[in-house]
């Protein structure tokens, strides 16, 4: 995959090994790639308190 950043690459190549299905894949890389716009920074520099908050954010809005 020429031009994929190493993060989401790995995280390609995890789900590749955990068998997860391409439609899952994709469906895991959009709810990343929405964390990740939600705080304005890269996905591999929010904290697990941001992950919190974000959940808290999906709950507040009837999502999960």
């Amino acid at each position: 995959m020429a031009g994929t950043k190493p993060l989401r690459q790995r995280m390609i190549e995890d789900m590749t090994v955990r068998d997860l299905s391409p439609s899952t894949q994709q469906s895991y890389i959009y709810a990343i790639a929405k964390f990740s716009r939600y705080f304005g920074c890269a996905p591999d520099r929010l904290s697990f308190e941001q992950a919190r908050t974000y959940q808290l954010h999906l709950v507040g809005q009837k999502r999960s």
